[in-house]
């Protein structure tokens, strides 16, 4: 007997007046809506017993917490064991095509070195990270070397405002090369400075002379206080800057000799430098002997362009702020308006000269820097060094003309003093004659009567010359001629005469091979011009129209 009931609105349940005991009913239950009838559920058998009542059945919905977690769990602890057998799977696969490729027990390597980037954007960063403007970082941008291909040793010289340090800067050959690395100190500089002192490593750059440093390239490092710090680096110089090469010549406990052929050779040297650098429009306004220096074969390099600018043919430099300025080596007219043209680096080159010439003496002794312009503007000069050559003094002071346009330029100063080095006498070597003068009048009581070494001072003993003045006075002998003068001065003239050959010690080399052997034409101390010689006249006026515009 089929029998149907309905439950009401919002109720879960329906009374099935069924009229039967001890009976076995099957129900099923479907869904009624506005759509019709859905489907019937699976068949529940329900047992009628003899009260007629039936008030509970089982239901066709699992009851909560029954065994079926237990699956679910079971099958996801599967799972996962299988995606882990999955992958192991594939590792060991593609581990075994590559040793199929490239052998059992080999690996991949892949080893690649940068020779130079020119990522600009990451250089952009490094040198941003300085706060300079984008018109340097563009000009550095392919200067510039990475911070771990640069070793930092020992500190070469150190000042007020930086130092120099040793490094070796290793090459994409694997060369190393030994570099001297120019640093600031940054708790002691500007913004503005900071710009200069890479502006300085910028204006070296394209720089290409043997008489003119080069720039090797630009890194930056951060500080000990987490600052970018940048670093120059340069080519590593043996003999340091000239002027501490002069004066440890001549203060040193064991001073050694530099001939003057020498002295003329750096000046040549620093000319040609100065010609290449004023040919490129270039003034470098800080050129002295400590901004100088030399190499392992004694060859000059201008250095240190820290106040160098570019200027055009036509135009002047007037210096637009106070700075500081080397007072002593600059022009009288860059004193008076602060106007410099390559005549004021004309000017400097002079002063450097006469550095050399006394041998790293400071320029105007006893006067003051507040008294240089006055001194100058009455027509005072720097004198003329003891020893020094009429023609070599005349070259200098035609460097200090009042009139910009009068004084030589760089190439006809180089013509003058090659020719004066030609004129020397050859260097016997790095022992060249050495001169002692005494004040003894010649007929002196306490002269020799000897026939070997007659008016000779008899106090001064052969043998205690040669020690003093001899570098092998143990092997040499010494043998001494006299000269006589009108001033009753006795000058004598050593020159060793080696008794058998001897290995000479090693020593700097004062001249290069076949430079100081010129003409083989001597010089005596006679030959020298007075001091009205027409040598300064004979020197050519440029009158060349960027030189000319000068403001007085």
């Amino acid at each position: 007997q089929n029998i149907s009931a309905e439950a009401r609105q919002n109720s879960s349940m329906a009374i099935l007046p069924v009229v039967a005991t001890n009976a076995t009913c099957s129900i099923r239950v479907a869904a009624v809506t506005k759509g019709g009838v859905g489907p019937f559920s699976s068949p529940v058998e329900v047992f009628v017993p003899d009260s007629g009542l039936v008030t509970s059945a089982p239901s066709s919905t699992p009851a909560s917490g029954n065994t079926d977690s237990f699956i679910v769990a079971l099958g996801f602890i599967c799972g996962t064991i299988a995606v882990g057998l999955i992958l192991c799977l594939s590792v060991v696969i593609q581990k075994r095509c590559v040793e199929t490729k490239y052998g059992n027990n080999s690996e991949l390597a892949v080893n690649y070195t940068a020779k130079k980037s020119y990522c600009r954007r990451a250089i952009e960063l490094t040198l941003g990270s300085l706060g300079v403007s984008s018109e340097l970082q563009q000009k550095l941008q392919d200067v510039v070397v990475d911070r771990n291909a640069l070793s930092l040793g020992k500190v070469l010289g150190e000042g007020e405002f930086g130092s120099v340090m040793e490094g070796h800067l290793s090459q994409p050959e694997g060369i190393s090369q030994k570099v001297a690395v120019k640093t600031m100190k940054l708790d002691n500089f500007s913004q503005r400075e900071i710009e200069e002192f890479l502006s300085e490593a910028a204006c070296m750059k394209d720089f290409d002379h043997p008489n003119v440093i080069k720039l090797l390239g630009v890194c930056i490092e951060l500080s000990s206080q987490q600052v970018p710090k940048p670093m120059v680096i340069l080519p590593f110089m043996k003999y340091g800057d000239l002027h501490s090469f002069l004066l440890r010549s001549r203060l040193e406990m064991a001073p050694q000799f530099v001939p003057l052929q020498t002295l003329v050779k750096f000046m040549v040297d620093i000319a040609l430098g100065m010609e290449y650098l004023s040919s490129r429009h270039f003034l470098h306004r800080d050129l002295a002997a400590r901004n100088c220096m030399l190499r392992d074969d004694m060859t000059v390099c201008v250095a240190d362009f820290g106040l160098s600018k570019k200027i055009y043919s036509g135009d002047y430099y007037r210096q637009g702020r106070i700075a500081k300025m080397p007072v002593k080596w600059i022009a009288i007219e860059s004193l008076a308006d602060r106007v410099y043209t390559t005549k004021s680096d004309v000017w400097a080159f002079g002063v450097t000269m006469w550095e050399i010439a006394t041998r790293g003496m400071t320029p105007y002794p006893g006067v003051q820097n507040h008294e240089i312009y006055e001194y100058l503007f009455h027509g005072q000069r720097l004198k003329k060094p003891e020893d020094c050559l009429d023609e070599l003094y005349e070259i200098m002071f035609a460097c200090w003309r009042a009139d910009p346009a009068t004084r030589p330029t760089f190439s006809q100063l180089k013509v003058h003093l090659e020719k004066l080095l030609e004129n020397l006498p050859a260097i016997r070597g790095s022992r060249d004659i050495i001169y002692i003068n005494t004040s003894l009048p010649e007929d002196s009581p306490d002269s020799t009567q000897d026939s070997g070494f007659p008016q000779a001072d008899s106090d001064l003993d052969p043998g205690d010359i040669a020690e003093r003045c001899s570098p092998q006075a143990e092997v040499a002998m010494v043998a001494v001629d006299v000269h006589h003068n009108e001033q009753c001065e006795t000058r004598y003239v050593l020159e060793e005469q080696l008794s058998s050959p001897v290995e000479e010690e090693a020593y700097i080399p004062l001249l290069p091979d076949g430079v100081a052997a010129g003409k083989g034409s001597t010089w005596t101390e006679a030959s020298t011009l007075p001091a009205g010689s027409s040598l300064a006249l004979e020197l050519p006026q440029d009158s060349c129209v960027e030189d000319s515009e000068v403001l007085l």
